[in-house]
């Protein structure tokens, strides 16, 4: 996990200076963290897939996190509550490892996300009316070019990714973040 936080950190050091995602009042703000985890001597990635009856993002794939409430004093600690929450992971039991760029969604979000090291095999406590399902996915079949498409979708000049893994199509903003991460990793 050390190289993990050292790659995160070089690539933020080494990140020409850019706009950062516009932000405006109407916005909710919200912290997700990114779970890593090693597995037989591999890196993993934890994301959950939303149930059907939340109301935003329903039944797709993010990862733990969501907005801001008056007592959280940081994104990060957003992140970290909303993490508990969720899928009951402590904030003890997370190593902060850095964090990636902020990001705005489609459905006004503005969202900072969060990586951290968790430990493997770890007793989830899933908040069953949020979140139905745990994936586990290693970064290197995430790597693998030939799961990803990009589609421009109707309104947008971007295209947008989906990351085909199993089952399951990580699009939106996870995969925003996921492509971020795994850029960073691979240098």
């Amino acid at each position: 996990m050390d190289e993990v936080r050292a790659r995160l950190a070089a690539r933020r050091e080494g990140a020409p200076e850019g706009p950062e995602p516009l932000w405006s009042s109407d916005m909710r703000r919200a912290g997700v963290l990114i779970p890593l985890f090693v597995r037989d001597g591999g890196l993993w990635i934890l994301f959950t897939r939303r149930t059907e009856t939340v109301e935003h993002h329903r039944g797709q794939i993010s990862f733990p996190g969501g907005g801001e409430e008056e007592d959280d004093g940081s994104l990060l600690e957003t992140a970290l509550r909303e993490t508990r929450e969720e899928i009951g992971v402590d904030e003890t039991d997370v190593h902060y490892l850095g964090a990636l760029s902020p990001l705005t969604t489609v459905t006004d979000f503005y969202v900072e996300p969060y990586v951290g090291a968790i430990p493997n095999a770890y007793p989830f406590r899933v908040a069953d009316a949020e979140i139905a399902e745990l994936i586990e996915a290693p970064v290197t079949a995430l790597l693998d070019p030939k799961i990803l498409e990009r589609k421009v979708l109707p309104g947008r000049e971007e295209p947008t990714l989906f990351y085909h893994h199993d089952r399951h199509v990580i699009w939106g903003a996870t995969a925003r973040m996921l492509a971020e991460l795994l850029e960073a990793l691979k240098h």
